[in-house]
C-alpha cells in the first residue's frame, strides 16, 4: 500500500471480520480516557489521529493511549486545510506533529489523515515521499462532529459496517458525549457480532 497512496483509503479489502475505529482531533482530557475505557472492556484497539497542539496540552493522555497499545496517527500540528498551504508549510505541519508523536508515544506515526479530508496533488506527492498512506473513513454520513444525536451516529455507522471498514469519530473539540455513547453501543454490538477491532495499520496489513 505504501507506494501508491494516491487515493484516500476508506476501507481495506479483506475477508477477515475486522474493522478499524478511529478518533480525530484529540487528545482530550475528558473524552479520550472514556474511549480508552470502552476499548479496554472489548479487548479491541483504536487509532487516534491526534493534533499536535492538543498533544502539547495533554501529553499524559498521549502516553496513556500509547501505553495501552492503541495507534496514534498523524493529523497535522494545527489542523489546517492543507490545500491552502505551500508545500513547505504542509511539510512543517506533518513533520512537527511526527516529531511530537515520536517524543511522547515512543514511535513514529505510520498513518496520516488530512484535516477536513482536504488535500491536493502536492499533499499527495508529499505523503508519498514520506511513505504515509492517506486514511479516510466510510461512515462520513454519521457526522458525529455535528452532534446529530446518538441514534443518528449509530445508525449511519451501522449501515457502513463490512469487513475492512474504517470508521471515523471525534474525541476532541467541543462536547463529544454523543459520540462516546454511540461508540460504546457500537463497540459492544461489533464485538458480539464477532468483529475484531484493529488499528488502521493492522487493517492495512490484512489487505
Amino acid at each position: 500500500m505504501r507506494g501508491c497512496s494516491i487515493n484516500i483509503i476508506n476501507k481495506v479489502p479483506t475477508s477477515r471480520k475486522a474493522v478499524a475505529i478511529t478518533f480525530d482531533d484529540g487528545p482530550n482530557p475528558i473524552y479520550t480516557p472514556q474511549v480508552l475505557e470502552i476499548f479496554s472492556e472489548s479487548v479491541g484497539k483504536a487509532t487516534f489521529f491526534m493534533i499536535g497542539e492538543q498533544m502539547k496540552k495533554n501529553p499524559e493522555v498521549v502516553k496513556q493511549v500509547a501505553a495501552l497499545g492503541h495507534e496514534i496517527g498523524n493529523h497535522t500540528f494545527t489542523h489546517p486545510k492543507l490545500s491552502l498551504l505551500s508545500i513547505a508549510e504542509c511539510l512543517e505541519e506533518i513533520e512537527q506533529n511526527e516529531k511530537l508523536i515520536e517524543e511522547l508515544a515512543g514511535q513514529k506515526p505510520v498513518v496520516f489523515r488530512p484535516p477536513y479530508f482536504d488535500y491536493n496533488q502536492d499533499t499527495v506527492s508529499l505523503l508519498n515521499q514520506k511513505g504515509y498512506p492517506m486514511i479516510g473513513a466510510i461512515n462520513l454520513e454519521a457526522r458525529d462532529w455535528e452532534q446529530p444525536g446518538v441514534m443518528h451516529i449509530l445508525e449511519k455507522s451501522r449501515e457502513r459496517i463490512q469487513n475492512g471498514s474504517i470508521l471515523i469519530f471525534h474525541d476532541g473539540y467541543g462536547d463529544r458525549s454523543q459520540t462516546i455513547e454511540a461508540v460504546r453501543k457500537l463497540v459492544s454490538e461489533l464485538t458480539s457480532q464477532g468483529y475484531q477491532l484493529v488499528t488502521v495499520s493492522e487493517l492495512l496489513e490484512l489487505a
